[in-house]
């Protein structure tokens, strides 16, 4: 069965007149299995430790309800961490569906176009020369700068994916010689203050930080619904959307920009972690079995990786005090390079 008679006998989700979405049953499953463990990650989170919520009060802190220690302790430490956790995941498991859909590349994440390369030079910059500027604010700045740099690089802006791949990886370089020129050339204290957040970390988040990646969520939600049939029918090949009335190209550009966005937003909070963006789109398609990326699982699914690999560092002895971007990169290695090996093993 092709692609496109498989995507016709699906249920459809109608939103309105203007969305439908094809639903299917294996998918809403690994929805609802997601939805349970990130339930029990997030209690798992505000729980455990020596200052924590009570499990009884956990339901009060959400509504204000729990003792002054317990409301105390949510606001301050256990609650900002929690919610950026999620969001950045959630912004970086969309950000790499986007861009694995726009490349058709199943190990596509838009740190081949140079995002965190970039945040992290940007942020090394303003480390190094800026130091009363916002270290965030300088990494969103650098991933933007690099963006722009691969669009105009390719001279076909963001429309060709094969050319912002190749462009990505000039700029990727280019940034990362500058990061570790920035870390070489630091004072001590410096250069561990900025290599803690060039790794990635969570580590003293506040609700400023949580309310700045849940609004980047809410912002792209609408778009994000809007671009989702356009780019499933792009998937069937260009001449299949142009017959639909898609603007491949325009489709495709849209969804790199928003890539971009959603992964800026998850850098200007909790640094460049590495691999999520890579991940959790494709083990989202795994589990449903998939041909294409989900993008609402695939936020789930980053959203579920990033908080238990925080919940890791705070929780397991080995791992305490490493910013979450380590383990993830060592998580995510691990888990590539088994995924290559079993596709060489396929193949031979």
């Amino acid at each position: 069965m092709s692609e496109a008679h498989r995507i016709a006998r699906e249920p459809v989700l109608r939103l309105g007149t203007l969305i439908a979405v094809p639903v299917r049953r294996r998918t809403a499953l690994v929805g609802v299995v997601l939805a349970v463990l990130i339930a029990a990650t997030a209690t798992a989170t505000l729980t455990m430790g020596l200052l924590s919520v009570p499990l009884a009060e956990v339901p009060g802190v959400f509504f204000g309800h729990a003792s002054p220690v317990a409301l105390r302790v949510y606001d301050l430490l256990t609650g900002p961490r929690l919610s950026v956790a999620l969001g950045a995941g959630a912004a970086l498991g969309i950000s790499g569906a986007l861009f694995q859909s726009v490349t058709r590349n199943p190990l596509g994440s838009p740190d081949v176009i140079g995002v965190s390369a970039g945040a992290g030079a940007g942020a090394a910059y303003v480390g190094l020369y800026l130091p009363g500027f916002s270290i965030p604010l300088g990494s969103v700045l650098g991933a933007a700068l690099a963006v722009a740099l691969v669009a105009v690089s390719t001279g076909s802006g963001l429309a060709n994916p094969m050319k912002l791949v190749l462009a990505g990886i000039g700029v990727s370089a280019m940034a990362m010689a500058f990061t570790q020129y920035v870390v070489y050339v630091a004072e001590r204290d410096q250069a561990l203050a900025l290599a803690a957040y060039l790794n990635g970390s969570l580590n003293s988040r506040s609700w400023d930080h949580a309310s700045t990646i849940w609004t980047v969520l809410l912002a792209c939600a609408v778009p994000l619904l809007l671009l989702s049939v356009p780019l499933g029918l792009t998937e069937m090949g260009d001449d299949v959307a142009a017959s639909l009335g898609v603007d491949a190209a325009v489709t495709r550009r849209w969804a790199v920009i928003l890539s971009v966005v959603l992964a800026g937003g998850a850098v200007a909070v909790a640094g460049p972690v590495a691999f999520i963006a890579l991940t959790a789109p494709h083990i989202t398609r795994r589990l449903a079995r998939s041909a294409r990326p989900l993008l609402l699982l695939s936020g789930a699914m980053g959203a579920l990786l990033l908080a238990a690999a925080d919940l890791a560092t705070q929780q397991i002895a080995i791992f305490e005090g490493l910013p979450v971007g380590i383990l993830t990169l060592a998580v995510g290695g691990a888990y590539l390079g088994l995924l290559l090996v079993a596709e060489w093993r396929k193949k031979s």
